[in-house]
């Protein structure tokens, strides 16, 4: 019963996380789009002849593009997988004590 619980907590933890990663991504997304926005509106107002929202947006963007790649999965994999293996490690290191 207690392996249960335990396993039921752990679940629980990583899907909470996994909620707060989300929740983190799609704030900086809602963030960049708001501003940037705001952004390119006040350059073509009040000048223009010369785009410089653009340097904000492709700045800002590599930031998201990281964030997405951070939160959706590239490195998840590798990541989970590790984490397995280290945890197998240590169980094996018990059980020889």
């Amino acid at each position: 019963m207690e392996t249960f619980i335990n396993k039921e907590t752990q679940a629980y933890e990583k899907a909470s996380r996994r909620v707060k990663e989300l929740k983190g991504f799609y704030g900086n997304l809602t963030s960049y789009v708001l501003v940037i926005s705001f952004l390119a509106i006040l350059n073509i107002i009040t000048s223009p002849e010369y785009l410089w929202f653009l340097w904000p947006m492709m700045g800002w963007g590599i930031g998201i593009a990281a964030h997405a790649a951070s939160t959706f999965g590239i490195g998840k994999d590798w990541e989970e997988r590790k984490i397995q293996e280290l945890m197998e490690e240590e169980r094996k290191h018990n059980k020889t004590l």
